[in-house]
């Protein structure tokens, strides 16, 4: 995870690190019985029947495969890249245009083709004004794009222009840009605070060259409508078969659809096995706060009380016996509905 600060994923209107995001994930996956395995795969074979993966500590075979592999942003290989990466540089205006890192700064995009013309126009929403660093001596984008880019007084563009290296200030925030002029050999410092690349991705599909097929760039080819890709049982989802959106969401989305259509294959082809993970027992935790006050102690079998029944309910996946001693009880009626939703037995 290369994205420090994620500003446009659902759910979260103050934004999330993609840490942070992978994390919660992890946990609502695990949750549902997932097993993860952080391993780098080294070898796939889909022409045998199972399919095997083999990893750097596992070998597994399967039935059915979801390759989500991502892609990788092409990057220019500057002297201090690493040093402001996702705190000055980034890969993905879209996704990080509206940090406030960004807002009302000068701003400056490198690439000359159609991404590079489209990120430029879009940051001009939130930058005081962007400018676009091209190294040939015309644009590679559509002629469109083009005279958006050149009719836009907020987009100053720089043609044979390369980026040499970042420059900080010192305080270690980027400040600007050193150039130079490919025709002259000029060299000069434009100061920006912000410097997005928009010369491309490299899907990471290299572990199934020759296996299944892949577009001219490499990403995999799928059904838009089932993430199949040409071999049968072998899905994608995610950056490695998109050449487009690559947002998060939209790869969550994908994802979606993988798994959905995973299942399907499988019950159709008679391949599907179902697997219960074992029951963990729960942790003791100790007790504090408002559960001393309760007397409520979470690994107990049996408790009494409705602060012990909204405990439960919201902080414990096992199953939940609920025995209603008064007909009268107001909080029953209105929690015994919402118990049968989850499949509780109550009992009256």
């Amino acid at each position: 995870m290369t994205t420090t600060e994620v500003e446009n994923f659902p759910g979260f209107p103050d934004g999330i690190t993609g840490p942070d995001l992978m994390d919660k994930m992890r946990k609502q996956a695990e949750r549902w019985g997932a097993e993860l395995h952080q391993e780098d795969v080294e070898f796939i074979d889909v022409k045998s029947r199972p399919f095997v993966i083999r990893s750097s500590d596992r070998e597994v075979k399967s039935h059915s495969v979801i390759i989500a592999t991502g892609a990788t942003a092409k990057r220019l290989r500057l002297p201090r890249e690493e040093e402001f990466w996702s705190r000055g540089i980034s890969a993905c205006a879209i996704c990080d245009g509206a940090s406030p890192l960004y807002k009302g700064q000068v701003l400056a995009v490198v690439g000359g083709g159609d991404t590079a013309t489209e990120e430029a126009i879009y940051l001009t929403k939130y930058a005081c004004h962007v400018h676009l660093l091209v190294r040939r001596d015309q644009l590679r984008a559509s002629k469109a794009m083009q005279d958006r880019v050149l009719n836009n007084p907020n987009i100053t563009v720089h043609f044979n222009t390369e980026a040499v290296d970042v420059v900080g200030n010192t305080k270690g925030q980027m400040s600007g840009i050193q150039l130079r002029r490919i025709d002259t050999g000029e060299e000069k410092v434009l100061e920006v605070k912000g410097l997005f690349y928009g010369i491309g991705h490299t899907p990471n599909s290299q572990l199934l060259q020759g296996q299944i097929e892949l577009d001219s760039s490499g990403y995999i080819l799928v059904d838009e409508g089932t993430a199949k890709t040409s071999v049968d049982g072998v899905f994608a989802a995610g950056d490695v078969q998109d050449h487009e959106w690559r947002q998060a969401v939209t790869a969550a989305g994908s994802g979606c659809i993988a798994a959905l259509s995973v299942e399907r294959y499988l019950v159709s082809n008679d391949l599907l096995v179902e697997f219960h993970q074992p029951v963990r027992e729960e942790k003791k935790k100790e007790i504090e706060g408002k559960d001393v006050e309760m007397g409520f102690d979470i690994t107990h079998t049996k408790h009494k009380g409705q602060y012990a029944l909204r405990k439960l309910y919201h902080g414990s996946p096992r199953l939940i016996l609920v025995l209603y001693t008064s007909p009268t009880c107001g909080p029953c009626r209105t929690l015994k509905p919402i118990l049968n939703k989850r499949q509780a037995k109550p009992v009256a």
